[in-house]
């Protein structure tokens, strides 16, 4: 008994030092929050962003007329590269991967850097109309608020911040990614970190309100399964197996399985393709499968089962036709790390004290969602995803909209977040610590 209570007060103990632990830093947080929202710069340039609204409206049209199909973001790319070259970042460059990276250094000798970024890419195909149009009130158009609206709030951050002479501790390197949508498989962070050792924060700009910040990765894992047999006539070959067939096992075996709700965890087969013609036994087929969870663990769980499942699908296949001849290949096609970042992290609390003093007093909600923040997260570098402001809908459509309703508030909210995690020259420290890296 004496050993059981001894434990539970150690529990305890524990427990209330990390409560004690998160107020202190949640004080901390909202002591230099205080401190930057008084000086008079950053009252002028929280007024500037809201100024400049229409300007960067306009910008994020402009942006969105630009095609950035998957793996052809090079256009984009490059007007993003002269906009941030205007804006005063003059040594603005494209790296290997496509990405466009400027450095605004501060004062203390490169670190913490800070990256803040928003994606150049689209989930539309070439040849996509990306016209805007007026419907309804709002503003129409393929990839206008995923990520348009993040690109132009990252530009008029930047150009306040320049124009207003606006002095960090820390740097901050800006960053427009690629390949964060689809089979772009994040190729563009994984390259930034691949090739940027020294980065010790990571805010991606993608979404719109920002009441909500995604400080949780949810991983995912895309197959692409392709199903082969002998093929021939439907009528005259009749008897041999067909890829369209054990496809269709495969589809009705993962179709019964039961992920857990919490972690939430999820799959679809997104696309099937297959055969040659209506009377002929198809000789192969393929489908993609999308699988997701908030939890590493339970997403490994469900690719484990769905692999088996394939696999006995086509085993059915064969057995039905007597048959040795039908075979399937899985390729990965997509793999996104899971990781969450706590809720006492620097970065957490800058984003809480942010949209609180933005909003006059909201508190964000916080969310799992699969961003270009997963791989910072996985790497154990703190991270998170906020909103670019105003309010849209019909992500990933083509009759994707927007409204500007309160923009401001994104740019607002992430020169706040900012400058809490790197520091206000001559005012505050930087929040964000300097992580222990190989440079």
């Amino acid at each position: 008994m004496t050993l059981t209570r001894s434990i539970l007060a150690i529990a305890f103990a524990a427990v209330a030092q990390h409560a004690l632990g998160q107020q202190a830093a949640a004080q901390a947080s909202a002591a230099d929050l205080e401190a930057i929202l008084a000086h008079s710069k950053i009252v002028k340039t929280l007024d500037d962003i809201k100024a400049d609204d229409e300007r960067a409206f306009a910008e994020q049209k402009r942006i969105t007329e630009i095609p950035a199909p998957p793996f052809k973001e090079k256009v984009r790319a490059e007007y993003f590269q002269k906009r941030m070259q205007e804006l005063g970042l003059k040594d603005a460059s494209i790296d290997a991967e496509g990405n466009v990276l400027a450095l605004r250094k501060g004062s203390g000798g490169g670190r913490p850097k800070l990256v803040v970024s928003a994606h150049l890419d689209t989930v539309f195909p070439e040849g996509t109309d990306v016209t805007v149009k007026e419907k309804d009130g709002a503003i129409v158009a393929p990839g206008i608020g995923d990520d348009s609206r993040g690109l132009a709030a990252l530009l008029s951050l930047i150009k306040v911040m320049n124009e207003n002479g606006i002095a960090t501790v820390g740097d901050i390197l800006f960053v427009g990614t690629v390949g964060e949508e689809e089979l772009g498989n994040l190729r563009g962070v994984k390259a930034l970190f691949r090739d940027h050792t020294d980065i010790d924060g990571f805010i991606s700009i993608d979404g719109l309100g920002i009441t909500r910040v995604v400080n949780q990765a949810t991983g995912s894992h895309r197959y692409e399964f392709i199903f082969k047999g002998p093929g021939g006539h439907s009528f005259q070959e009749f008897g041999l197996p067909s890829a369209i067939h054990a496809m269709g096992r495969a589809i009705a075996k993962i179709s019964e399985l039961q992920p857990p709700s919490d972690p939430k965890t999820t799959f679809t087969v997104g696309t099937v393709t297959g055969g040659t013609s209506v009377n002929a036994i198809a000789a192969e087929a393929r489908m993609a499968v999308d699988m997701r969870s908030n939890s590493t663990e339970e997403l490994l769980k469900l690719e484990a089962r769905l692999l088996e499942l394939v696999k006995e699908a086509v085993a059915d296949e064969n057995a039905r036709w007597k048959s040795d001849k039908m075979t399937v290949e899985a390729k990965l096609i997509g793999d996104r790390p899971a990781g969450i970042v706590a809720m006492d992290s620097p970065i957490v609390q800058a984003t809480q004290g942010a949209v609180s003093a933005v909003t006059k007093g909201a508190r964000p909600t916080f969310a799992g969602s699969s961003t270009d923040s997963n791989i910072a997260m996985s790497l154990g570098v703190p991270a998170v995803t906020i909103g670019g402001g105003g309010e849209g809908g019909n992500w990933h459509s083509r009759n994707e909209w927007y409204k500007p309703t309160k923009a401001w508030y994104g740019p607002q909210n992430a020169l706040l977040t900012v400058l809490m995690l790197t520091g206000l020259d001559g005012v505050t420290k930087p929040t964000l610590a300097v992580r222990n890296t190989v440079k």
